[in-house]
């Protein structure tokens, strides 16, 4: 899947850009997630062992908007342009944008719905054709990949071969630092730095090379 270090890159900053998404998120719901769908279901499930019908309520219509946006991520990349990953950015974009637009206008649970859209869209920017793509807006499986290679590298595999999934947990995780620390500056608001950044990804990602 990661196979150059055009491949390498695109995903690393798209992994940064869903963890300064999901930092921004995860402050403003309190502890619940606009990526990481593992840990929702994880809350869905306490809640309802708690009868907490609200928080479960929450935590499923997070998880119902995250995988409507994998799918219409899915379109857009099964529609085969040669500007497909760049089409899937610019809709992220817009999307974060729409966010943006809904908070300013006071309403915020409109514009976590459109954060949590554009983030199960971003995964579909390595989808391959007819079948699934890779998971950049969240890193157990990348995790889970490290330690595998790694194990396949003291077997005498190769001995690099799970730094770009190492990369992608960092940038992830550095991601979402900046996104923390730009909610404490201007709360929700900071969605727009993340709007901005997939509009401009989008433009370079078609400009450099479409993918086929």
């Amino acid at each position: 899947m990661l196979e150059s270090r055009r491949d390498i890159a695109l995903a690393c900053t798209l992994s940064a850009l869903a963890g300064y998404v999901d930092g921004i998120g995860y402050i403003h719901l309190g502890g619940l997630f606009v990526s990481f769908m593992s840990g929702n279901s994880t809350r869905l499930g306490v809640s309802i062992a708690k009868a907490n019908w609200s928080n479960a309520g929450i935590a499923l219509g997070l998880i119902v908007l995250f995988v409507a946006g994998a799918a219409a991520g899915s379109v857009i990349v099964l529609g085969r342009s040669a500007y497909r990953q760049a089409w899937v950015l610019v809709t992220e974009a817009l999307l974060l944008a729409a966010a943006g637009l809904s908070y300013e206008h006071g309403h915020s649970p409109l514009a976590i719905a459109a954060i949590v859209l554009a983030m199960g869209l971003e995964n579909a920017v390595f989808q391959i054709d007819g079948g699934g793509g890779l998971g950049l807006t969240y890193v157990t499986g990348a995790l889970v990949k490290v330690g595998q290679l790694i194990g396949a590298a003291l077997s005498g595999g190769q001995r690099w071969a799970w730094m770009p999934n190492l990369l992608l947990w960092a940038a992830l995780v550095l991601g979402s630092a900046c996104g923390a620390l730009a909610y404490f500056w201007i709360k929700l608001s900071a969605v727009w730095f993340a709007a901005g950044f997939a509009l401009a990804l989008g433009a370079v990602v078609a400009g450099v090379r479409p993918r086929h």
